[in-house]
């Protein structure tokens, strides 16, 4: 199990990190010049500041006051689980948004049960290699078809 984060504040958030890990009992070291390797149980004790832009264990950080502070505003989310999502009005939909066309061919017919034997005539006129004399299973060298008949023939 990990017990470290390692964050790596912004630029601008590094001398202010550095004072709130300096401040920590024990201090929060240092894994780079950039980074901090936080222990699991402070983490959450970060202020909220702090860690906006940053990159904790190598993913950025995205927080709700960085939403409010950018004026980023995420509308109320609707819906049960379980539930069919509502619909949503034509505006919803971009000017480009038009439904595919519909494909001017028909789709195929299911393609009638051929007879083995007919399959094996199919295959049989594109093989060029010896078969077995015993199964008539074809093979693409005589070294193949002979280890074959001593293994699954071996009385012939």
């Amino acid at each position: 199990m990990r017990n470290f984060i390692r964050v790596e504040p912004t630029r601008d958030n590094r001398v202010p990190f550095a004072g709130w890990a300096c401040d920590q009992v024990p201090k929060v070291r240092t894994v780079s010049p950039q980074a901090f390797a936080v222990p699991h149980h402070l983490f959450t004790g970060i202020p909220e500041p702090l860690l906006i832009g940053a990159l904790v264990d190598g993913h950025r950080y995205v927080s709700p006051d960085e939403d409010e502070l950018l004026g980023v505003f995420q509308p109320e989310r609707e819906g049960t689980p379980g539930q069919a999502l509502p619909e949503l009005p034509d505006e919803a939909y971009p000017p480009d948004a038009v439904p595919l066309p519909t494909p001017d061919f028909a789709p195929l017919d299911d393609a009638p049960a051929d007879d083995e034997d007919s399959d094996r005539s199919d295959r049989a006129a594109e093989h060029t290699g010896p078969y077995c004399t015993e199964c008539d299973r074809p093979f693409k060298s005589e070294r193949g078809r002979d280890a074959h008949r001593r293994q699954a023939h071996p009385e012939a």
